[in-house]
């Protein structure tokens, strides 16, 4: 099969089947596919369903891409993944790593009671659509088993799109939140690009350091004194 018709049936926005137009002919590639197929053919449930398993890219085309935060697999539990880190779908209860997220943009950022992201609040395609790309290292799951579709390629898919956003990019804000995103996001050239770490948002971490990192107004003023807009991360979808 071709490179181009490998990625004809990939359901992707066509700025990344630009970027990553090689990667869907790898060998790699096409043992997830594989390993994919398998799962669906057991009658395995997987996580998020087949049209968002590229929601992140979907929602911020290679281009529009300002922000990017990097999260590990999607959540395991009944209609809470839908392609985005960290996000759930509106409805759902919050996990707790999504609890001190909010938390962390409402002591940073301050806003007035009005604006103030409460338990409402789970869905961050609000995010996506500003230019936050919200990106996990592996882009599905098993229902009930987490990280079980880790070591199957997906890593090696989304390694190349922060090389990518690393090389072709300029004054990107990344976000790396965690041992696990840190050595994801450690090609990233901090001469180029602004590199914010801190420890992950759950519940075992946040207290480490994550609270108090004020990443989302650090985030916003390097973004303005490039010349970009600011992220509203107060937004609601």
């Amino acid at each position: 099969m071709s490179e181009q018709r490998a990625a004809d049936r990939v359901v992707l926005h066509d700025s990344w089947k630009r970027v990553l137009l090689e990667e869907f002919d790898k060998p790699y590639m096409k043992s997830l596919r594989r390993f994919l197929g398998e799962q669906k053919a057991a009658h395995k449930v997987i996580y998020p369903k087949g049209s968002e398993i590229f929601a992140a890219l979907d929602l911020c085309p290679f281009e529009a891409v300002r922000v990017i935060i990097i999260g590990q697999d999607p959540y395991h539990g009944p209609g809470q993944a839908h392609g985005l880190c960290f996000s759930v779908q509106s409805g759902v209860d919050l996990p707790p790593s999504l609890i001190n997220i909010i938390q962390e943009i409402n002591d940073d950022l301050s806003p007035p009671p009005e604006r103030r992201l409460g338990a409402h609040r789970g869905s961050l395609t609000a995010w996506a659509r500003q230019g936050v790309l919200l990106l996990n290292a592996v882009l599905t799951v098993e229902r009930g088993r987490a990280g079980s579709h880790q070591g199957r390629g997906w890593e090696a898919f989304t390694d190349r799109i922060v090389e990518c956003l690393n090389e072709e990019r300029e004054g990107l804000v990344f976000m790396l939140w965690g041992s696990y995103a840190q050595r994801k996001g450690a090609i990233v050239d901090r001469r180029r690009h602004c590199v914010l770490t801190a420890p992950h948002p759950s519940p075992l971490s946040a207290h480490r350091g994550f609270f108090g990192c004020r990443h989302f107004s650090k985030a916003n003023a390097y973004l303005v004194a490039h010349g970009q807009a600011p992220i509203d991360w107060l937004a609601v979808e």
